[in-house]
């Protein structure tokens, strides 16, 4: 599922660099989807990218923690828990990219000129689902080696505060909410999931 949706995800974006008008029809507008209903664009805009810097790194971080996220759902299905791990994962995916507009959509309604793209909250799903099956697996933060749920509340730390601060062009809600979307999805799957995020972490 992660390679499959990186193809579509790399060959839609490329094709978008090309075409002003499709990275205006699918971006996230705010105010286009509360004023006049395009509710697709909530969904669209996570295939598109700004530049090739910000698709090869959504790309990276997706294939590093997606397959592995993918590794975890198919033992949840082995222990019969889930009946369709690849359901699952876009159903994660797809949840993370909703979850991820939804203080933006209402932040920016009333904001004609903002628009958003990229796939940044579902990748930070997948990675929070991959920190709650192994929070002191070693995760990099600026080059630094921290166990995964370090890295990850450092992560929801800084986005918060950079949400507030808003001085970037990057949507820093998107990343926070896609990340609690992420991590509290496994507990949906299987509330007895948390005992197993508790054990990992010896308590």
């Amino acid at each position: 599922m992660t390679i499959g949706i990186i193809i579509i995800t790399s060959i839609i974006t490329i094709i978008s660099f090309g075409r002003p008008d499709l990275m205006s029809k699918m971006q996230f507008n705010p105010y286009r989807v509360y004023h006049r209903k395009e509710y697709y664009r909530l969904f669209s805009h996570a295939f598109l990218h700004a530049n090739w810097m910000h698709l090869i790194i959504n790309m990276i971080v997706l294939f590093s923690f997606g397959t592995t996220v993918e590794h975890y759902f198919k033992q949840l299905a082995i222990a019969g828990l889930l009946k369709n791990p690849n359901v699952s994962f876009l159903l994660l995916y797809a949840g993370g990219i909703l979850f991820a507009t939804t203080t933006t959509l209402f932040k920016h309604k009333e904001n004609t000129r903002y628009n958003s793209v990229g796939a940044s909250g579902a990748v930070s799903a997948i990675v929070f689902t991959s920190i709650f099956f192994a929070p002191l697996n070693k995760l990099f933060l600026y080059f630094i080696p921290l166990p995964g749920i370090i890295a990850g509340i450092l992560y929801l730390v800084y986005s918060q505060y950079m949400s507030k601060k808003g001085k970037d062009n990057i949507n820093h809600d998107a990343h926070l909410l896609g990340a609690i979307f992420g991590f509290v999805f496994p507990i949906f799957i299987d509330p007895g999931l948390i005992k197993l995020f508790f054990q990992q972490l010896g308590l």
